[in-house]
């Protein structure tokens, strides 16, 4: 900086001044500093500006799977509202295990990001006290947490109900469940599968037990996997119930290949609202979180405590809506 101020005839103040889009800057002296700027090929030193300001003017978003399509689209989300204060997303990919988890709090991160958003699976409620970190954060996801950090959640207990009752509404009774965690407590396979047996008991209908099927990671193999292995049991459905939307769509693969007409024969539903959704054939009814929302309530809570906030931590529960498509309703309706 001092090169450009003796190689435009002013002070380092003034080339700072016009780096930093100060108004009150003759014009004549401006150009005369850009001018100084490219002939040198003078650059910012961001790193220098960061240490003395002490932002990096990064946050971090740590996140279970990046090859799972609600968080891939859920870092799309974060990415834009960022941009909005901004401010520039370092991704972290923790793979839902508990260790890696405690990991990404553990190490120092105060001179890499200013804050952190973080989607744990693998930490439990026994862990709550690992969250106590320097670095402001922000949790997503489950609610599994009462503090110590602000939470921003999906309502998946009233989601998962409302496809339950909307598949019930049908006149559907015997719905599979695809997509169970048996002996899971805490966790998004527990509470969803809990609130769909909530919304039977509620409506009358008893659960049919083996019609719950577990699969593993929540990908498209294995909905198709757990779908095959349900028909192969001879259990009789007519509907299913993926637990999110990458599970539901293979469950349609597998159904459409041994000759099962959707809804006609079986009627399907998800959960998370992916992009491919809308685009799936049949399309697919979905519970659609609110995924836009989620990354913009949470960066803004980021920010506040970036900024300094220290009130009282807070649980935000962003609403949903239930996206009704082909998948239960047919193409005509």
């Amino acid at each position: 900086m001092r090169d450009v101020a003796l190689h435009a005839g002013v002070s380092p103040k003034t080339v700072s001044n016009v780096m930093n889009g100060y108004p009150y800057i003759r014009e004549a002296t401006r150009l005369k500093v850009l001018a100084s700027i490219e002939a040198l090929g003078y650059q910012l030193n961001l790193s220098a500006r960061n240490l003395k300001s002490g932002r990096t003017g990064i946050i971090g978003l740590a996140v279970p799977r990046l090859n799972l399509p609600y968080f891939a689209e859920l870092a799309d989300a974060v990415i834009g509202a960022a941009e909005e204060h901004g401010l520039t997303v370092m991704i972290e990919q923790t793979g839902a295990v508990r260790e890696r988890e405690l990991g990404a709090l553990s190490r120092p991160r105060g001179h890499l990001v200013d804050g952190l958003l973080f989607s744990p699976l693998g930490l439990g409620p026994d862990d709550a006290d690992y969250l106590r970190i320097s670095t402001p954060m922000v949790l997503l996801g489950e609610r599994i947490f009462h503090g110590p950090a602000d939470h921003v959640m999906i309502d998946n207990v009233n989601g998962t109900r409302a496809a339950t009752q909307h598949l019930l509404q049908l006149g559907r009774r015997r719905i599979a469940v695809i997509g169970t965690h048996p002996g899971e407590v805490v966790g998004t396979a527990a509470i969803r599968y809990g609130a769909h047996l909530s919304a039977l008991a509620e409506a009358g209908v008893k659960p049919v037990h083996k019609l719950a099927v577990e699969a593993g990671p929540w990908h498209r193999s294995n909905g198709a996997d757990a779908m095959e292995k349900l028909l192969a049991s001879g259990a009789k459905f007519d509907a299913v119930l993926g637990l999110n939307d990458t599970l539901a769509l293979g469950a349609i693969r597998v159904l459409t290949k041994h000759g099962f007409r959707i809804p006609d024969d079986v009627a399907v539903a998800g959960f998370d609202d992916i992009d491919e959704a809308s685009f799936s054939t049949p399309t697919l009814t979905t519970v659609d979180p609110g995924r836009a929302q989620i990354a913009t309530a949470a960066v803004e809570l980021l920010v506040e405590r970036m900024n300094g906030d220290d009130s009282d931590h807070r649980e935000l529960v962003i609403p949903f809506e239930l996206h009704r498509r082909e998948s239960t309703i047919g193409s005509n309706s």
